[in-house]
């Protein structure tokens, strides 16, 4: 089953302006897709049209009836008057999970992450990495059927990397679906069953990394060379 049907024709923050176009892809139960390409072409913005968080979109962004799903920003995101701890009370409300389930899934998250005795300071004075943890334990508190993320690794350290990779097969094998963009593409390539590549606002690429590496006339080599070179871009 898929858990995200994706088709986006063109999108952007103001109508007439489109900075994404074309972009089409499925995002299966137990699978980890890969969203890959350089700066500024186009990732973050069709994460944002596929949520529903851009001004001006054409398309269709479908989660399956029922999907639960959680989303983590590549800029952590808080409430500066919530200590972490209630950040997840406050999940645990609106999820509307008992308490005794969020409770324990909450400290085994803290535990994980090395953040249970943070739990009960504001993130404002938390470092990035630990902003960065913080964000992860909460979209995974919900046991979500669909996990979005935006760079995931920028700000964490080598351990947390581990976890994090850790949680992510977890996932998987529970039967989440994962989306995944990031810059870290010797990990994409080891951990995702399919990627898309996404350059200058529309998608280069799709599929499986054999297939992917096909498209973009790099058989046998890298995800690496998926990446076209900027500067050859401009001559």
């Amino acid at each position: 089953m898929n858990t995200l049907n994706v088709d986006i024709k063109k999108g952007g923050y103001e109508a007439g302006n489109s900075l994404i176009h074309n972009i089409r892809f499925s995002i299966a139960s137990g699978k980890i897709l890969g969203m890959i390409g350089s700066n500024g072409a186009g990732k973050s913005t069709t994460i944002k049209g596929m949520m529903g968080l851009l001004p001006f979109m054409e398309g269709r962004s479908d989660i399956e009836n029922g999907v639960s799903y959680s989303y983590i920003p590549e800029r952590p995101v808080y409430y500066d008057e919530l200590t972490l701890w209630e950040h997840i009370e406050f999940v645990g409300s609106v999820e509307n999970i008992p308490q005794a389930t969020y409770k324990q899934r909450g400290e085994h998250l803290l535990e994980k992450y090395r953040l249970i005795e943070h739990a009960h300071r504001f993130p404002s004075t938390f470092s990035k990495g630990m902003q960065q943890k913080g964000m992860i334990v909460l979209a995974l508190l919900t046991k979500p059927e669909l996990l979005v993320i935006d760079e995931p690794f920028i700000g964490l350290d080598p351990n947390a990397t581990k976890w994090m990779l850790q949680s992510l097969e977890e996932e998987r094998a529970r039967g989440a679906g994962v989306l995944m963009c990031t810059h870290v593409l010797d990990t994409a390539q080891r951990i995702c069953d399919e990627f898309v590549v996404i350059n200058q606002g529309t998608m280069l690429a799709s599929g499986t990394l054999e297939e992917v590496l096909r498209e973009c006339g790099a058989e046998g080599s890298s995800l690496y060379d998926c990446i076209p070179d900027e500067e050859k871009e401009k001559n």
